[in-house]
């Protein structure tokens, strides 16, 4: 493991901890008892502040990646820079019929439909679509349906390994991204070799539906 990814247990509890009592203090069971124990209490607390500093310190020596650890604990927003482990990158959510993607901030369904439609019917099935008693669905762009990719696995889909996802065909999916060069195609991503191409919308491939993020390039 890269020094730049070690990571700790008891770090991270500590990390979390003040976490709490520094950053998100409404989280805190115990903030309304400091926050009118008085000048001992307070005294307590600035230990309490040097204690986070020299934690700090020691993460520092120990290089821990604090910006990994800090969205895999939902400290900071969704950034495209990381790179996050199956485990720590996927979360299911609405009723476990969902995953949000921690790396991008997007909502997935976790098991897309299995029927194939053309681009057109694909872009008019997202909209009324509900999943885990949530609308709000669309139909990605291929920046965001590529987001997915993982050339790295052997066989097929080429997903993350260790992905949540159920019903995922080695096949070519829909993109929202109509091809500039050619207004008759739209960019589609095939997950049985992680390919992105440019395809004709009359034809007939999957869908993959997202909840989130900006939309959408269709036209």
């Amino acid at each position: 493991m890269k020094s730049s990814e070690k990571t700790c247990p008891f770090l991270e509890r500590m990390v979390v901890a003040w976490h709490d009592l520094f950053v998100n203090r409404e989280s805190c069971d115990n903030w309304k008892m400091v926050n009118y124990l008085g000048q001992k209490e307070e005294e307590k607390m600035n230990k309490y502040k040097i204690l986070g500093l020299l934690l700090a310190a020691f993460i520092g020596l120990m290089g821990f990646n604090e910006h990994a650890f800090a969205a895999k604990k939902g400290f900071i927003p969704p950034a495209w820079y990381q790179k996050l482990p199956a485990s720590d990158r996927f979360q299911l959510v609405l009723d476990d019929a969902a995953v949000l993607d921690k790396e991008t901030g997007l909502v997935w369904e976790k098991s897309p439909d299995t029927t194939t439609r053309t681009w057109v019917y694909a872009i008019v099935y997202a909209y009324p679509k509900e999943v885990g008693g949530r609308k709000g669905w669309r139909l990605l762009t291929i920046e965001e349906l590529a987001s997915l990719v993982d050339t790295s696995v052997s066989g097929s889909p080429k997903l993350p390994s260790g992905h949540p996802f159920a019903n995922v065909q080695s096949n070519d999916y829909w993109s929202s991204t109509t091809d500039v060069g050619t207004a008759s195609n739209a960019w589609v991503v095939g997950f049985g070799y992680g390919r992105v191409i440019s395809l004709v919308k009359s034809g007939n491939y999957y869908v993959w539906c997202v909840r989130g993020g900006h939309g959408h390039d269709a036209s």
